[in-house]
């Protein structure tokens, strides 16, 4: 197999060898250079030595299952900004809010389709490449209530605290606050957020919503800043 500079890794860990054989095949023909473990604590230590562009985790893994391992990467490392896919044995509602709430930008139920998985990587990775493209219309740093977000730094803080934000949680954030006291609607979220990607949908947003409150408000459960427009939609509060 040849690499090169320009082929883009990734990384996958699942325990089952006829799917990480799968996986190898068609991420091999689709231009991707995989790198691939079986158990879980070794797919952590793999992801904080090395950086990747894209991370592939079963939920239900040997040694750390792989919502423990997901939010260990949003938490620390060189991939705690990397495009997690997360494979899930259940469709069930619950087990995909599971996985988005722990850090993962999408998910994939068990059996997949290869041309459907492989859509969905390449769709984590144009968000990625759009960088900064949804706070670029903005200027300046921007905030109230304790929180400061930085578009040109992509840095936000927190009563003075630096907060880690995954890509998706900065854009999102950014674009609420610059704009406070407008309702935008779940739909106008995902257009303006994740933009052409068909497979996001407006649950999503809710998970994304959820885990940026967990991180800016002083009570994620009574929020001050991020606030909810029954039956429209979100707000970044007023500033008064």
């Amino acid at each position: 197999m040849v690499s090169g500079p320009t082929r883009e890794t990734v990384l996958v860990v699942e325990d089952e060898p006829a799917i990480r054989d799968l996986l190898r095949l068609h991420l091999t023909l689709a231009g991707f250079d995989m790198h691939e473990v079986g158990d879980g604590r070794k797919g952590l230590d793999l992801a904080r030595a090395q950086r990747f562009d894209v991370v592939i985790l079963d939920i239900m893994l040997p040694g750390l299952d792989g919502v423990t391992l997901c939010r260990a990467l949003r938490a620390e490392g060189a991939n705690r900004n990397t495009p997690i896919l997360m494979l899930t044995a259940r469709d069930t509602e619950s087990d995909k809010v599971v996985g988005l709430e722990s850090g993962a930008d999408d998910y994939v139920a068990k059996p997949f389709g290869v041309r459907e998985l492989l859509a969905r990587v390449q769709a984590l990775l144009r968000r990625q490449r759009r960088g900064g493209e949804a706070a670029a219309s903005h200027k300046g740093k921007i905030g109230s209530g304790g929180l400061v977000v930085d578009p040109e730094k992509r840095q936000a803080t927190v009563r003075g605290h630096a907060i880690e934000l995954t890509k998706q949680e900065f854009d999102l954030l950014y674009l609420l606050a610059a704009r406070p006291g407008i309702v935008f609607s779940r739909a106008a979220l995902v257009q303006q957020v994740w933009r052409d990607d068909a497979y996001v949908t407006e649950r999503t947003v809710d998970s994304v919503i959820s885990r940026l409150r967990r991180k800016v408000e002083q009570d994620p459960q009574d929020p001050e800043l991020i606030l909810t427009a029954w039956g429209m939609g979100y707000k970044f509060a007023d500033v008064e």
